[in-house]
C-alpha cells in the first residue's frame, strides 16, 4: 500500500507542477515587515484551479512580481542563486529536473517521466527546495530604542562628563540583502509563510539589534557632541534627525560591523526625550547662561552693571565711592569698556576736578601704557600708589 501511495503521490505532484506558477508579495503584509517569501496565486477571482502545487517547487516559466522597493532572492536547495533589486516581471528558469515543465518547453520525457521517477524515490515528494524571498529596500520604521538609567559620556559643549535617560526610534535599511540573509537572518524565517520583522518582539535577532543599538549610544553621543562641525551642541541632538543617525551608525559600525557584516544601516534617528542627571542639568543652565552672556550681548549686560554701580556709588559715597569703583573695574579688566554715561552726572554734589587731576583718569592712562609695554609693572604700581596717595 506504501507503494501505491508513493508512486500516487509521486505522479499527482508531478502533474500538478506542470502548470506555471505567479508569484507576487503575501496579503496583508505589515509595513514593518523585513523579510518574506513569495506565495502562488493559485487562484483569482474565483478563477484558477493550480491549488496542488508543492510548496517548494516553482515550475520553469513562472513568473514572479517584484513591487517598487522590495529586492528577490531565488533560492535551490537552499544556495542563493540570483538576485534582482529592481521592480518589474521575472520568469523563473532552472535546470533542476523538478523545475522542467512541458508548459515551458521542456519535452515530454523529462517533465513526465523522469520527475515521476525522481519523486518515488522520495516517497512521492519533490527532492529539492526551490524558494523565492523577498527582502525590503525601504526605509524600516519604528525601531524604538531607550534606557532604564543613566548613560554617561565626555561632552564637549559642557567640557565635562554627562549622564542622561534618553529613548527614541530609527529608520533602518537593509543595504546588501545577500549579506543580510547569509550573516544574520535565522533559517526558521527562510520557510514558506514566516516574516522576519523587526519590530517582532518575539524575534530574538530584532531584540539583539536593540541590545546593540543602546550599547552604541554612549559613544554616538561623544563622537556627536565633540564634532566641531556640528557645533559642539548638546541641545541640538534632538534636531538633527540625519547628523544624530550618522553618529549613531558609525557607531554601531565600530561596535557590531552592521554594514559590512549583516548588510544594515541606520538612516535617521528621532530622539523622544533626554532626561539628563541632576549634576548635568545645573552645568547645562551655567553654559548656557554663559553664552547668553558672550560677545555684544555680554558687553551691553556688564555695561548697564557698571552703570548701575557707579550710581549707587555716587548716591551713598560721593566721588570716593566712585573712585573706589573706577579703581576696581581697571583692576578686573574692565578699562575697555565704554564708560555709561549715568557716571557723569553721579559727581553733581561737588565740582568735577581737573582732567589732569583725576586719580581714575591717570591710573586708567597708566594701565593702558603697561598693556602697551611702555612701562613696567613697577612703574605702574609706583604710578598708581602717587595717583592714590599712598
Amino acid at each position: 500500500m506504501g507503494l501505491i501511495q508513493a508512486v500516487k503521490g509521486a505522479v499527482g505532484g508531478m502533474l500538478a507542477d506542470q502548470w506555471k506558477d505567479f508569484l507576487t508579495v503575501p496579503d496583508n503584509l505589515p509595513p514593518t515587515a523585513a523579510l518574506f517569501s513569495a506565495v502562488p496565486r493559485g487562484t483569482n477571482a474565483g478563477r484558477g484551479s493550480n491549488t496542488s502545487a508543492s510548496s517548494n517547487i516553482i515550475t520553469n516559466g513562472s513568473k514572479i512580481l517584484v513591487p517598487e522597493g522590495y529586492g528577490l532572492l531565488t533560492f535551490q536547495d537552499g544556495k542563493i542563486t540570483g538576485l534582482a533589486a529592481e521592480a518589474g516581471g521575472y520568469e523563473w528558469h532552472s535546470d533542476d529536473i523538478n523545475s522542467k515543465s512541458i508548459f515551458a518547453g521542456d519535452g515530454i520525457l523529462d517533465p513526465l517521466l523522469m520527475q515521476s521517477w525522481e519523486r518515488f524515490k522520495f516517497g512521492g515528494q519533490p527532492g529539492a527546495q526551490q524558494i523565492a524571498i523577498f527582502v525590503s529596500l525601504k526605509e524600516l520604521p519604528d525601531n524604538r530604542f531607550g534606557t532604564q538609567s543613566e548613560i554617561y559620556w565626555d561632552d564637549g559643549y559642557l567640557n565635562a562628563q554627562v549622564g542622561a535617560v534618553t529613548r527614541g526610534s530609527y529608520t533602518m535599511k537593509i543595504v546588501d540583502p545577500i549579506l543580510f540573509v547569509k550573516n544574520f537572518v535565522p533559517a526558521t524565517y527562510m520557510q514558506p509563510g514566516q516574516i522576519f520583522d523587526f519590530t517582532d518582539l518575539d524575534n530574538a535577532a530584532a531584540s539583539q539589534l536593540f541590545n546593540e543599538v543602546v550599547g552604541s549610544l554612549a559613544p554616538a553621543f561623544s563622537a556627536y557632541t565633540n564634532d566641531p562641525s556640528k557645533g559642539n551642541r548638546i541641545t541640538k541632538l534632538q534636531q538633527d534627525s540625519l547628523g544624530f543617525a550618522k553618529s549613531l551608525s558609525d557607531a554601531v559600525e565600530a561596535g557590531y560591523q552592521w554594514r559590512t557584516e549583516r548588510g544594515l544601516s541606520i538612516v535617521k534617528t528621532a530622539i523622544v526625550s533626554m532626561e539628563y542627571d541632576e549634576n548635568t542639568r545645573e552645568l547645562l543652565k551655567t553654559v548656557q547662561r554663559a553664552d547668553a552672556l558672550m560677545g555684544a550681548r555680554g558687553n551691553s549686560n556688564l555695561q548697564a552693571s557698571v552703570a548701575s554701580g557707579f550710581q549707587s556709588a555716587g548716591e551713598t559715597g560721593g566721588a570716593g565711592g566712585v573712585m573706589g569703583l573706577g579703581i576696581a573695574a581697571g583692576a578686573v579688566g574692565l578699562g575697555g569698556l565704554q564708560q555709561p554715561v549715568a557716571a557723569a552726572a553721579v559727581a553733581a554734589p561737588q565740582a568735577a576736578a581737573p582732567a589732569a587731576d583725576d586719580p581714575i583718569a591717570k591710573l586708567k592712562k597708566a594701565k593702558d601704557m603697561l598693556d602697551l609695554g611702555l612701562i613696567t609693572q613697577s612703574d605702574y604700581d609706583a604710578l598708581k600708589a602717587k595717583a592714590l596717595g599712598l
